[in-house]
């Protein structure tokens, strides 16, 4: 049906539906283009395509589990990835170079000291990954200030100016290499005025502005000349040293071998386990055996145990040891014993009394004999000394003479009288 042959009330209507599909597909276009957009822009944040990206590389033994894309990470965080892998020609002492990006800010921590690139193994399926070591010290290796060279004259200037913004940009090392100033050395008058006495070849000074920041990788840190050159992606300059550890397959199949050699002496251990069960297996038997022997012992000596029990009751008692030892009667018998003893003892008492009064009365009668014959101690005196002369008489007799001589012995002899004349005698 042709649209003139529409009443004007259908074409009415036709054009306001015509109007709302327009909007409708209108909208959804819309929609779908900032949902297509939102999608690539979260997938570019997510990837890092709005971060600066520092570009390093490294040298490892093989590619075994390393791939294009794989992540490259830093105290655990996802840093960057892996951009390149390939093999170093022919007679390079290298076998293969990987290349990968690290994104900002995580490529401030890379530095000249401390920082290398650990290869580990992921998983036991032979996968590997890349990480990267914190630096330490040193400078950074790649850095987004633009630097600048400049006379000393023109520094001080320049921190007459303005002070704490300029900082070195090189390392300053006296005649004889030793290090005087470090990169990042705020420069200031008294610094300068120590690098004038140094006598530097160029008598200028790299520096940079720690307040300008670009937004992309300007300068990298080269070893040889101790300063920042500018940022050439895939220089040198930014290696890194490899830490690389064995596959998990090279390290399985090492265990293997050491198990395969070491297969014969287990086997000989377990025969010597199984003589060693069987000993243990003979010795257990012979043990019941003895076991059963004891038990026997212990049955038959449990009557002795019994009566042992008893006479220890026994020895508990009050007076069970003499009881024990002399018998029911040995009590009444000693008993008896200590009476007769303690009549005894009481008897002598007595009797000693009795003796010694009679000794008493022997002592007095003796005493008055002597007082009433007062010529009887003279006439034992006298006996005594008449005796005594008698012997002395037989001692000078010829005959008796020898009977009395008197034995040689070691002592000294006598001191010699010396002479004296007859008038000192």
């Amino acid at each position: 049906m042709a649209l003139q042959d529409l009443t004007p009330q259908l074409r009415t209507r036709l054009s306001r539906m015509e109007r709302t599909v327009g909007w409708f597909v209108f909208l959804a276009t819309a929609l779908l283009l900032f949902g297509f957009g939102y999608y690539i822009y979260h997938t570019a944040e997510r990837k890092g395509w709005f971060l600066i990206k520092a570009h390093f590389f490294t040298y490892v033994q093989s590619s075994s589990g390393l791939n294009i894309g794989d992540p490259v990470v830093m105290m655990g965080f996802p840093v960057g990835d892996i951009t390149l892998i390939h093999a170093m020609p022919p007679g390079d002492q290298h076998n293969v170079r990987v290349e990968f990006e690290v994104r900002d800010t995580y490529f401030r921590y890379i530095w000249t000291g401390g920082s290398y690139v650990k290869v580990n193994s992921a998983d036991f399926l032979g996968k590997r990954q890349l990480e990267i070591t914190r630096g330490t010290n040193g400078p950074a290796i790649a850095v987004t200030q633009p630097g600048f060279i400049k006379t000393i004259p023109e520094l001080e200037q320049l921190i007459t100016t303005e002070s704490n913004r300029w900082q070195l940009y090189q390392d300053v090392f006296d005649g004889d290499s030793n290090k005087v100033f470090g990169a990042y050395t705020m420069l200031t008058l008294s610094n300068l005025e120590r690098m004038a006495q140094v006598k530097l070849a160029s008598n200028s000074i790299c520096a940079y502005d720690n307040k300008i920041n670009a937004n992309r990788i300007v300068a990298s840190w080269n070893r040889a000349t101790h300063r920042y050159e500018d940022y050439k992606p895939g220089s040198e300059d930014v290696w890194l040293r490899a830490a690389e550890t064995p596959p998990i397959s090279d390290q399985l199949q090492a265990m293997v071998s050491q198990v395969q050699a070491a297969l014969p002496g287990i086997l000989s251990l377990t025969n010597k386990i199984g003589v060693v069960l069987d000993n243990a297996v003979n010795a257990t038997s012979n043990l019941n055996v003895t076991l059963l022997s004891a038990n026997k012992t212990m049955v038959a000596a449990q009557p002795v145990v019994t009566n042992f029990a008893v006479i220890s009751a026994q020895l508990r008692e009050p007076g069970g040891p003499m009881l024990w030892a002399l018998g029911t009667n040995g009590n009444d018998q000693m008993q008896g014993a200590l009476t007769n003893v303690n009549s005894l003892l009481a008897n002598t008492d007595t009797n000693l009394a009795a003796i010694l009064i009679q000794m008493a009365g022997i002592t007095s009668n003796l005493n008055a004999q002597v007082q009433s014959n007062t010529n009887m101690l003279s006439g034992i005196s006298k006996i005594v000394t008449d005796a005594d002369d008698l012997v002395q008489g037989l001692k000078r007799h010829w005959l008796l003479r020898s009977a009395f001589k008197v034995k040689a012995t070691n002592a000294p002899p006598a001191a010699v009288q010396p002479l004296l004349s007859p008038r000192m005698r």
